[in-house]
């Protein structure tokens, strides 16, 4: 009867200790899924910073805006055709 008893405990424990290591791996998932979530939205949010950053950097260097201030800024202008000399080779 004794060894029963003891047997039972010792089955006991180790039911009781595999259900605390269910709850800590299951509580653990939980805690890395919504880590991975954040680092999803803040993926998303870079792609779309990174999409408007290419979208004016496309409108920053358009021909008629880098003509535009190299006219005004750097008062350079287009070369005369009568002063222009073309090289053939």
């Amino acid at each position: 009867m004794n060894w029963q008893l003891t047997g039972l405990a010792i089955l006991f424990v180790a039911v009781m200790a595999s259900a605390l290591a269910v709850i800590h791996s299951k509580h653990q998932s939980r805690v890395l899924f919504m880590e991975w979530q954040r680092e999803v939205n803040l993926r998303d949010e870079l792609n779309v910073e990174w999409g408007q950053l290419q979208l004016e950097q496309s409108t920053w260097a358009t021909h008629g805006r880098i003509e535009e201030a190299a006219s005004q800024r750097l008062d350079m202008r287009l070369p005369d055709s009568r002063t222009t000399v073309i090289l053939l080779e």
